[in-house]
């Protein structure tokens, strides 16, 4: 047996993290389907490893819980920090409906996953893993949420989530585009904008007032600071919370929920200490360093007999969102062409992950014609809103199926 310190655990993780990239570049149909480049690498690692174990060769042990769940508790208080009231002002009611309709499609993931788990005769926390944390929370969700799952004692949980969260980013990549044509032909849609270019709401800028004020360096150990600080508080909040009340609390809620509080404080006051760009850069390290090390850490060795029962939730939750986007959401988003473009963008992070979701849309306006709309609602809801619905609604049904 080879045993991996944490420090070699994660330098191998920083490297396969890159070797994803190089791969995810110079392959086209994984570019196409957004698939996450730590993914790539995590998952090329667990293959090896399981090909060792299986032929007797080695057995690989990692020492991962630490760094993993520091970058996981890093990735969410960066979440929070992008969750501004003013975003939901910003898209009036259009984008309230389109979150409300998010948290709908939560929820019934969720008793989708937990009722097929009953008739296919597994575990139902192990059949949530298929639920809303793995597809409409894509990876990150789905292996933060179910090392929760696995500390509870449910066997196999990470394995699980990043199976599913792999499936339903494929199915979120392949059917959003076919899914809106077939509206816009249907209804004969056009764009009532179509001279407009569009333009990424879910991009973050500089804080220029802050940039001219500190030095590069300086401004990032601010952000720095920031956010460990509501790793900090907010560590205790979430243990104070589950020792007072004795229900299964992850440690980054607490964190998610400080950070969150003081970015619309640091709105509302205008004293404006957060550049998101680099709170961005830290997100995204984070959730790439911690991909791939849950991605390394899954044993595929004990998936075999969850292969059958993953697939057909997957399948069942496909089946699910194309139906609930066509007659329940695209209704309710108006039905014009602009509810058709931001149906892509459902499909898309609701399977999958909001790259997906961005990915639909460029396809589609670039051939059917600019949704300045869609352009501001999706982004802003998938890429900072969501997980303010997705960590209430799965504690909630992990604590009730429980």
């Amino acid at each position: 047996m080879i045993e991996l310190d944490p420090i070699t655990t994660l330098a191998i993780a920083a490297v396969l993290y890159l070797i994803g990239i190089f791969i995810v570049n110079h392959v086209s149909i994984l570019q196409r389907l957004c698939i996450p480049a730590p993914v790539i690498g995590g998952l090329m690692f667990a293959v090896i490893v399981a090909i060792f174990q299986s032929l007797h060769i080695v057995t690989i042990k990692l020492d991962s819980d630490f760094i993993q769940n520091f970058f996981m508790l890093a990735f969410f208080t960066t979440i929070g920090l992008g969750a501004s009231v003013k975003l939901l002002k910003l898209g009036g009611k259009i984008l309230i409906y389109y979150f409300l309709f998010c948290g709908v499609m939560a929820i019934c993931q969720n008793l989708i996953s937990v009722g097929l788990a009953k008739v296919l005769h597994i575990p139902a926390l192990l059949g949530l893993t298929a639920g809303s944390m793995s597809m409409e929370g894509g990876h990150g969700n789905a292996a933060a949420y179910s090392q929760t799952l696995q500390d509870m004692g449910v066997n196999n949980a990470i394995t699980a989530a990043l199976a599913a969260a792999t499936l339903g980013l494929v199915a979120g990549g392949l059917i959003g585009g076919p899914v809106v044509k077939f509206l816009i032909q249907r209804y004969n849609l056009k764009p009532a904008h179509a001279q407009e270019t569009t333009k990424d709401y879910g991009e973050v800028e500089y804080n220029e007032a802050l940039h001219s004020k500190m030095s590069t360096t300086n401004v990032f150990f601010l952000q720095f600071t920031i956010v460990a600080v509501c790793m900090a508080i907010g560590s205790y909040i979430g243990n104070l919370f589950t020792d007072l009340t004795s229900q299964n609390i992850p440690v980054y809620v607490g964190a998610m929920i400080i950070a969150v509080i003081i970015r619309n404080l640091s709105e509302f006051s205008n004293i404006k200490i957060i550049d998101m760009k680099i709170v961005d850069y830290i997100g995204n390290v984070s959730l790439g360093l911690f991909l791939s090390i849950a991605l390394m850490s899954i044993k595929l060795t004990e998936i075999y007999y969850l292969a059958i029962p993953l697939v057909i939730i997957v399948i069942v939750q496909v089946i699910f969102i194309v139906l609930f986007s066509v007659l329940v959401v695209f209704r309710g988003l108006g039905k014009d062409y602009d509810a058709a473009v931001m149906i892509g963008g459902f499909i898309g992070h609701g399977l999958g992950a909001t790259p997906n979701a961005m990915a639909n849309l460029d396809v589609i306006t670039k051939k059917f014609g600019a949704s300045p709309k869609a352009y501001l609602v999706v982004p802003i809801v998938g890429a900072f809103l969501i997980d303010l619905l997705a960590m209430p609604i799965i504690m909630g049904f992990i604590n009730l199926v429980h």
